[in-house]
């Protein structure tokens, strides 16, 4: 599996800032890019999901369709650890990490893999909330 480089404005989309921020990091090299076959800059979606890790702000929200799910994260497969049944999938969604289990065959039909970009949707019947 490939992961499709990501464009500048996805990018800046994807890290809750503008596209002449993305073009300012690629310029002081924060952030790694190259130039894909028709010239424009793209970042790989592994160096993209690396900086996510340490710098990104709350992506916007996306709908895509009718849902009862109300939690939907924008973000980037970080890691993928996999046994020939299950497998452990991290997401990074702006500020928030993500991990999901599910099994290897969804993520080899979703093609999964670091850089690669997600929308967790969260729905639970229970959630514990604690108080110091």
């Amino acid at each position: 599996m490939t992961v499709p480089p990501v464009r500048v404005r996805d990018a800046a989309a994807l890290l809750g800032v503008s596209d002449d921020t993305v073009r300012r990091w690629i310029d002081s090299g924060t952030l790694a890019s190259h130039e894909d076959r028709t010239g424009r800059k793209v970042i790989a979606g592994q160096d993209l999901a690396a900086y996510a890790r340490e710098h990104a702000a709350p992506p916007p929200e996306v709908t895509s369709g009718a849902s009862s799910a109300r939690n939907r994260l924008v973000g980037l497969v970080t890691d993928v650890v996999s046994d020939t049944v299950m497998s452990e999938v991290s997401m990074q969604c702006g500020p928030f990490s993500i991990v999901s289990l599910m099994s290897t065959a969804s993520v080899r039909e979703l093609g999964l893999e670091p850089g690669k970009v997600t929308v967790a949707v969260v729905k639970a019947t229970t959630v514990i909330v604690e108080t110091p």
